[in-house]
């Protein structure tokens, strides 16, 4: 079964290298990409959430969905699948000498910037509907520029669109918990 999905994901992989590469997306991907780096983007965000009131819950939302792909997605999954990345594979060694970024030392399942873009989305859609719009072209956008820079196979990233809601739903259920549980403490005193 595993060998029918990895087939299915390289044909789309091999696909989109043989029908959209071009200059142009060779410029853009690699800079799009830079979107999910580390989470780096989405944690700056929290942290500025964070530090005005009005968007607090929202940045409490985000960076605990956040955790919980750091936890389960790059933690847990990652070293418990151990898939390999595309460009790894046997008779993947031109495309691994043309990678358009540095290749990465870790497994490729599931994709990590997709995960953090999709739970930064999700969570910023909770709370604003223009934000959190523009967030989830980014994040898609982050998504096709991992397949493009063939760095993930197309499950990897759909595991990351899909964990990364799951996630931001999660956190959003525990920091309204907390919020509630807080709101009646204070209301007692």
């Amino acid at each position: 079964m595993f060998d029918a999905i990895t087939a299915f994901d390289l044909s789309v992989l091999d696909a989109i290298q043989s029908s959209l590469k071009c200059a142009f997306l060779d410029f853009l991907m690699p800079l799009i990409t830079l979107f999910g780096e580390g989470g780096i983007f989405w944690i700056a965000v929290t942290v500025i959430m964070l530090c005005i009131k009005k968007t607090r819950k929202a940045g409490f939302v985000i960076g605990g969905a956040l955790l919980l792909g750091l936890i389960f997605g790059n933690m847990i999954l990652k070293p418990l699948v151990t898939r390999i990345r595309p460009y790894n594979l046997p008779g993947k060694e031109l495309i691994r000498d043309a990678l358009l970024v540095s290749p990465l030392s870790d497994y490729s399942f599931p994709s990590g910037h997709t995960l953090a873009c999709f739970e930064g989305a999700v969570g910023m859609m909770f709370y604003s509907k223009k934000l959190g719009c523009a967030s989830l072209v980014i994040a898609v956008l982050v998504a096709f520029s991992r397949l493009y820079l063939y760095v993930h196979y197309p499950s990897d990233v759909l595991a990351g669109i899909v964990l990364g809601t799951v996630f931001a739903f999660v956190s959003k259920f525990i920091v309204d918990k907390c919020y509630s549980a807080y709101e009646k403490k204070k209301k007692a005193a």
